[in-house]
């Protein structure tokens, strides 16, 4: 796995940061020490495809980066006649997750797009899966999407909604960004590469509160949706059609 080093010599401007070929070749290491319980939210989307997926239904995983959702995905499906749909619109990610996926021996078929995740028609799926893909959406898409999401979905199916969330009160926000920054520096970035990632997803990354999510995805139609896993300031929200 290549060290995420992106941050360490270059210095950065405010939303400078890209999905691009330097990111995605270190984007396993990134994603591991930079997201608290990143390990346990795929290991949930594999449990949970298991008890929602429903035979002949699509799957989709809507930013799919490097493909790993979506291997957890096609590794825990035990009903025929399904498909999974993965979509990223950045071309660096895409090509990797077409490796990634080749290299996997099971048997459900897995067609990769490349796209605008809010351009994809959403149809007959039973399994959804945004993993810390909303947060780079304007907040001003984000209801349209979820809504489209739930129109797309048959009754019963599962829409798992993982992101980084801030808190409505300045002082815990301040708590979990202070143990978030810890949970960085003890899996060996510095105190400057922390600052720089900081600047470079300045207006790119934008978390919302988890109550925000939950009443976004009631109006949508959501049943149920509820706070599955969380580790610092990270959740992964359950919700049925």
């Amino acid at each position: 796995m290549a060290k995420d080093q992106i941050f360490h010599d270059t210095a950065v401007e405010s939303g400078s940061f890209e999905f691009n070929e330097s990111v995605a070749r270190v984007f396993p290491d990134m994603l591991r020490r930079s997201i608290p319980g990143y390990e346990a939210s795929i290991e949930a989307i594999g449990m949970l495809v298991k008890r929602y997926v429903k035979p002949n239904t699509n799957c989709y995983d809507l930013g799919c980066s490097l493909g790993e959702s979506t291997l957890a995905i096609r590794r825990n499906i035990e009903v025929p006649a399904c498909e999974i749909l993965a979509i990223d619109s950045a071309p660096a990610m895409v090509a990797r997750c077409r490796t990634t996926v080749d290299a996997d021996q099971s048997k459900t078929p897995v067609t990769i797009i490349k796209g605008d995740i809010r351009d994809i028609k959403i149809e007959n799926a039973s399994i959804v899966i945004m993993n810390y893909t909303l947060q780079f959406l304007p907040i001003a898409d984000r209801q349209a999407l979820i809504s489209r999401i739930y129109s797309g979905m048959v009754s019963g199916g599962m829409f798992l909604l993982s992101e980084k969330v801030s808190d409505e009160n300045p002082v815990v926000d301040n708590l979990l960004t202070h143990f978030h920054h810890k949970f960085k520096r003890a899996h060996a970035y510095s105190n400057l590469e922390i600052a720089r990632k900081r600047t470079a997803l300045e207006n790119i990354l934008i978390p919302e509160t988890e109550r925000t999510h939950i009443e976004r995805l009631a109006c949508a139609g959501f049943k149920n949706p509820c706070i599955w896993l969380k580790n610092i300031n990270f959740v992964s929200i359950m919700s049925t059609r």
